[in-house]
């Protein structure tokens, strides 16, 4: 048998061993490259030494190296393993993201609440069509002390909000409305009298009902327009007068009032109206102007 043959065959062999018994062959190869590079190292310290050189560079520069080479003959060896843990890991974590997609999006609406701070704990808030008082909030959640959004009162209940709603979701900020409001309603009357004759007595009949707390109102329509950076409310009532499809007057009333004074204030304010308005009906049928109520007018 030639010798090239010879050698070909023992390779093949040496192979076979070392993948066939890649423990050993490891523990081994650590030995044997761990004392070489040690031997070289230190064969390098003593010619320094003898020479005068400084030869750390040097010796630093072996080191790593025979680190190096050292790590990729090992990953060569296990190189299926390794192939193989790679992907098992790759899938791991491909379902432990999956399984757990919902909690990072909550961590990252956290993340996103913790950089952006559109509300803080005592806020009145909208997240989508929940409306409450910010009590609490951690990584996963916000809870809300829920508030009616027509009346604003507090219904006792607690809402509780993933934070990955925070990203997907419309938030306002309703804390300007913690105290007072922007309360609006509207009376829809027959056109019997002419309306426009009651306004300037109306408007100042709801004056009236305001003026306790004018002074307190116009300091936080200060703070509020201050804060929005715009001019938007007005102290005073406002009162349009329209019309709609069945030609009905439609009296609309706008207050910036106390929140929880609201409907107070509107049931007081309709029953002037109506005060006036079936007064003013009553003095023209006593005219002669209108026929008495439940008649036809033809």
């Amino acid at each position: 048998m030639a010798m090239p043959d010879v050698i070909d065959q023992a390779w093949r062999v040496f192979l076979d061993y070392t993948q066939s018994y890649k423990l050993l062959t490891s523990l081994l190869l650590i030995t044997v490259f761990l004392g070489c590079k040690r031997i070289t190292i230190r064969l390098l310290r003593r010619q320094s030494k003898k020479s005068g050189d400084d030869r750390r560079h040097s010796i630093n520069i072996i080191d790593q190296l025979g680190n190096a080479i050292l790590l990729v003959l090992l990953l060569m060896l296990w190189s299926t393993e390794v192939q193989s843990l790679a992907l098992s890991i790759a899938a791991f974590m491909v379902a432990i993201v999956f399984a757990t997609r919902e909690m990072i999006q909550c961590f990252m609406g956290f993340i996103y609440y913790m950089t952006t701070r559109p509300f803080r704990v005592g806020d009145w808030v909208q997240l989508g069509d929940n409306v409450g008082e910010v009590v609490e909030m951690d990584w996963a959640k916000t809870t809300l002390l829920e508030v009616d959004a027509e009346h604003y009162g507090y219904t006792g209940k607690h809402v509780y909000v993933p934070n990955n709603q925070l990203m997907i979701q419309v938030v306002k900020n309703l804390n300007f409305l913690r105290r007072y409001r922007l309360h609006e309603f509207s009376l829809t009357l027959e056109p019997l009298v002419n309306p426009y004759a009651l306004l300037d007595d109306f408007r100042a009949r709801a004056i009236e009902h305001c003026s306790h707390f004018r002074d307190v109102a116009e300091r936080y329509k200060s703070w509020i327009e201050r804060n929005l950076d715009a001019e938007f409310i007005s102290i005073d009532p406002v009162i349009d007068i329209e019309t709609n499809n069945f030609a009905k007057f439609v009296v609309k009333v706008g207050l910036f009032c106390p929140s929880d004074e609201s409907l107070l204030l509107e049931e007081k304010i309709r029953a002037d109206w109506l005060s006036l308005w079936f007064d003013t009906i009553k003095a023209e049928q006593k005219k002669g102007g209108l026929p008495p109520v439940g008649t036809d007018r033809a």
